[in-house]
């Protein structure tokens, strides 16, 4: 049995950290898989991959405002149906290649791009294995291939009636997985929280975003201690060492997950960037929420989705971080409330995405491993 994992870019994003978490689960309870994780773009092309990457974290560090626009233009919302006739033209024929290369059983899409090229194929009368969509976000973009797909996991109930009544696909093959994660991440044990509150920083691994200015306007405080996870932003690390800060502890790049979750369990919240993968662990972690900034594109639509659900804190950076903290820690009738909203979230989550992904491997039938020039496609529409 081989699954083939498609995330997109040489970046560590969330397309990577789920494909990671899902191939681990497998591969701790399937002897004889062989699970493969391809950047389809570095595949593709691993020089337009490099400048593509390049120029896309150039333009949302210079100018993320244009870059939002062109975002919600083009990717987002879900419900246009542009295609993108150069993206078929370059890529298609590399796609053909790479499934035929392989010879997977199963396809794991965890990014919108490898699984639009696999839908057109198939519309255009390509065979292929079956193909899951594992959606990283807290919303579908216009990019995910839908026709065609064989089984979609998605975050919510809300986006799964949009599938169903927006697209058409059948309701069988839609599972309210939430954001994958890696299992190690699990619910912590409830404890009341007291001064001093320990926060978890997160957010400036990538250099991108405005961690430095919060961090310098972090004032001494007993009531807070804060450790600022600097990955492998050197620059950012000797920054807030140099500030001499009693309360304020950089700590560089963490490999380990369980380490990471020994953080979640001794912090009593978290200040991050809205990322579809590290807000879901937090969540899973029942830790409260603050947002600093956010990344153009999707984290700004994964912002927009969580304030209005209320499950996180939209903090102000001309106000008083500490002030603003107090007013979630000093106040038990919200802590209530919120923790209420989360369980109320999770009360709608069906099964894990690593579970649910065993049972499909578990009822696949012997695939033939050769393209036929007809597919017959079933379980993608109502």
């Amino acid at each position: 049995m081989k699954v083939l994992f498609l995330p997109f870019l040489q970046i560590n994003t969330g397309h990577h950290t789920v494909a990671d978490a899902l191939i681990r689960s497998l591969e701790q309870r399937i002897a004889n898989i062989e699970c493969r994780k391809i950047d389809f773009f570095s595949y593709a092309d691993k020089l337009l991959e490099k400048a593509f990457r390049i120029t896309y974290l150039t333009w949302i560090d210079h100018a993320p405002q244009s870059f939002e626009l062109l975002y919600r233009h083009f990717v987002y919302p879900t419900k246009s149906s542009k295609h993108f006739n150069w993206y078929e033209t370059k890529f298609l024929d590399k796609m053909k290649v790479l499934i035929n290369e392989e010879q997977p059983d199963l396809i794991v899409c965890t990014q919108a791009f490898p699984s639009f090229l696999i839908s057109r194929l198939r519309l255009s009368g390509i065979s292929t294995p079956p193909v899951i969509n594992v959606y990283t976000d807290f919303f579908i973009n216009k990019l995910w291939g839908l026709e065609g797909i064989d089984y979609h996991f998605v975050p919510n109930q809300e986006i799964r009636s949009q599938l169903i009544n927006n697209h058409n696909i059948n309701s069988a093959n839609i599972f309210v997985t939430g954001i994958p994660i890696d299992e190690c991440f699990q619910p912590r044990d409830s404890f009341p929280p007291h001064p001093p509150y320990r926060i978890l920083i997160s957010g400036g691994n990538g250099g991108l975003g405005d961690i430095e200015n919060l961090v310098e306007n972090l004032h001494e405080d007993d009531n807070y201690v804060y450790s600022v996870l600097c990955g492998k932003n050197n620059k950012l690390y000797k920054e807030i060492a140099s500030l001499k800060k009693s309360n304020i502890k950089p700590l560089s790049y963490i490999s380990s997950r369980d380490t990471m979750n020994t953080l979640y369990n001794q912090a009593h919240a978290i200040i991050t960037k809205p990322g579809g993968v590290t807000l879901s662990e937090a969540l899973c972690k029942r830790l409260p929420i603050f947002t600093h900034s956010c990344l153009p594109g999707q984290e700004e639509i994964n912002k927009q989705y969580l304030l209005k659900q209320r499950l996180i804190y939209l903090l102000d950076p001309k106000t008083s971080i500490p002030r603003q903290l107090d007013e979630f820690f000093y106040n038990e009738n919200e802590q209530t409330m919120w923790h209420n909203r989360i369980e109320s979230y999770y009360n709608q989550i069906e099964c894990p995405a690593w579970q649910k992904l065993m049972e499909i491997i578990i009822q696949l039938p012997v695939f033939p491993k050769h393209y036929s020039e007809k597919i017959t496609l079933s379980g993608n529409s109502s």
